[in-house]
């Protein structure tokens, strides 16, 4: 499930293979987004909230929405695995997406082309997340670590680890100084993002 930027929308990722957009304020159902072979795993909004990303199931794949108008823009292939986390960069003009594939794919939101494959580390991914200024993506891993890529370059920066269960949720405060950790072991920490401290 996402918000719109601007609390207007939520978007519903379901087992139906389709993604609802529905109004937050009325409960109005908007529209259906249909074309998915297999349950929706992750959506997400692009800031403006004109853009929804979706992530699936066995069909491997991420489709790019307009949210006004429900139409199929784009169709992201390349995963092996499913699909378990989207995210737009602040700009609009990179999707990554998390998979169980054990790589991230960074993407362009307006052509679909696929830009940087990051591999490199062992087990799921299971969320991603950019930094506010767009210039680093983060990845919540299987392994038990969080690992932080230039999202320009998909040259590996940084490491977070001591944690004792995977990370399944990763966040950046606004001011991209902290970023929070959602663990399987249901617990949350946060960590100073830019000396890489665990606070």
């Amino acid at each position: 499930m996402a918000f719109s930027p601007d609390g207007k929308l939520v978007a519903l990722g379901l087992d139906d293979k389709t993604v609802g957009l529905w109004d937050a304020v009325t409960g109005a159902a908007l529209q259906t987004l249909e074309g998915h072979l297999d349950l929706v795993t992750s959506v997400a909004f692009l800031l403006d909230g004109k853009l929804v990303a979706s992530g699936s199931s066995h069909d491997e794949i991420v489709r790019l929405w307009d949210a006004v108008t429900g139409a199929a823009l784009q169709t992201l292939e390349g995963h092996l695995g499913l699909v378990t986390s989207v995210a737009f960069s602040p700009d609009g003009k990179l999707v990554a997406s998390g998979s169980y594939d054990e790589t991230v794919g960074l993407w362009d939101a307006i052509t679909g082309a696929a830009l940087q494959t990051l591999e490199g580390y062992l087990g799921s991914v299971w969320s991603v997340a950019f930094l506010p200024d767009g210039k680093l993506v983060a990845l919540g891993l299987e392994d038990e670590t969080v690992r932080l890529w230039d999202a320009v370059t998909g040259a590996a920066l940084q490491t977070l680890e001591g944690h004792s269960d995977w990370v399944c949720l990763v966040a950046f405060l606004p001011d991209g100084k902290l970023v929070a950790l959602g663990l399987d072991d249901e617990t949350v920490r946060l960590w100073d993002a830019v000396i890489g401290a665990a606070l």
